[in-house]
């Protein structure tokens, strides 16, 4: 058994390390200093190659990836934001995978992120016995990406308190981190070329902490917006839904009818339109692609292990209520009301398959 074999989810730089290296062989662009690949190799590896046997990773507009690879060539930072659900982590990490070769320098953002967890700490056995020393001293993220010359991710960077924030301004600016219990040259930790960060913030977060204009100047922003093709989501609900079942131990594919039933039902309660344009319900939680995939992994499994088949319409009900009653318990009530009023509406056994299996729903 293999390392990756072992990991429930391997950074992209090791599912997609046989690209990577391919692709670094074959780069004859110009790359900005500290990259890995050039601009051109590096949008490649995100967008797929089929000339070269790249696989799409990010299913988005080209030119997103474009604006934000250049943003990360300057002095700025990247900030991605959008609708939860969109990518945007994933994006980071690819971005990050490419111009590094890691992504594992993160940074997850909460209300009970702290300045330690972002720059550095202390090993205090040391720091009691020797004082402090370049030895007692463990590296954050940050500190990390400074002195690699590396991509470092912040996720939900909104979640964050302001003043843990702010903890970025100056090595976005100055390109300079100070460790005041250091004295001399080990008190300065200068960044290398390479190094920048990207960020990424929910829309639905704005608010929580915004972030002050200091830090705003100091980044470029991108938005990152759901996927507007129905067939193109349904590829990637079903080659993401695939992929999960078969590491789940899964050994028959997600039925194709199924998905289309599940993805259409996603995007109406998202968009709050029926299949006609009419107005429709709209849920309050998110609905997004993400959680589609996430729907869908669930389906196949409850299928495969209680009936030893692939799952079908009637298994969306019962793994749906988890996804509609997270915010607002009104949510459920308002998923009956779309079982009852709209579904009938279309046709196809899944679709009645999944009209009449609302009494699957609690309460």
């Amino acid at each position: 058994m293999t390392t990756e074999e072992t990991f429930q989810r391997p950074p992209a730089e090791i599912r997609y390390a046989d690209e990577l290296a391919r692709l670094g062989e074959d780069d004859r662009g110009g790359r900005p200093p500290g990259w890995a690949l050039s601009l051109e190799t590096a949008r490649a590896f995100i967008v797929g190659d089929e000339r070269r046997g790249i696989r799409r990773k990010f299913v988005g507009d080209p030119s997103l990836i474009d604006r934000a690879l250049v943003s990360l060539a300057t002095s700025r930072g990247l900030l991605l934001v959008g609708e939860p659900g969109t990518a945007k982590s994933l994006l980071s990490e690819l971005i990050a995978a490419a111009v590094s070769g890691t992504s594992t320098l993160t940074i997850q953002g909460g209300a009970a992120t702290t300045e330690d967890q972002i720059k550095y700490s202390w090993n205090y056995a040391l720091l009691v016995s020797e004082g402090p020393s370049p030895r007692s001293l463990v590296p954050a993220p940050l500190l990390k990406g400074m002195a690699e010359g590396k991509i470092v991710r912040f996720e939900e960077i909104t979640r964050c308190p302001l003043e843990v924030q702010d903890s970025l301004l100056s090595p976005l600016s100055e390109r300079v981190l100070a460790i005041p219990e250091l004295n001399g040259t080990d008190g300065m930790v200068f960044a290398r070329q390479g190094f920048n960060v990207i960020a990424t913030a929910n829309t639905r977060d704005r608010g929580v902490n915004d972030m002050s204009a200091a830090l705003k100047r100091r980044f470029n922003f991108e938005t990152v917006f759901p996927i507007a093709d129905f067939a193109t989501e349904l590829d990637l609900v079903e080659a993401e839904a695939r992929a999960l079942l078969e590491a789940s131990g899964v050994t028959v594919p997600p039925r194709r009818d199924v998905l289309e039933v599940l993805v259409a039902t996603f995007r109406e309660l998202r968009a709050g339109t029926n299949a006609d344009g009419g107005p429709a319900d709209r849920l309050s939680t998110v609905m997004s692609t993400a959680e589609t995939v996430s729907v869908a992994h669930a389906v196949g499994l409850r299928g495969w292990f209680l009936r030893g088949e692939p799952g079908t319409a009637a298994d969306i009900v019962a793994c749906l209520a988890g996804t509609a009653a997270k915010d607002n318990a009104d949510d459920l009530a308002r998923l009956r009301r779309y079982l009852e009023q709209q579904v009938p509406r279309r046709r196809g056994d899944q679709w009645r398959a999944l009209h009449d299996a609302r009494h699957l729903l609690p309460g």
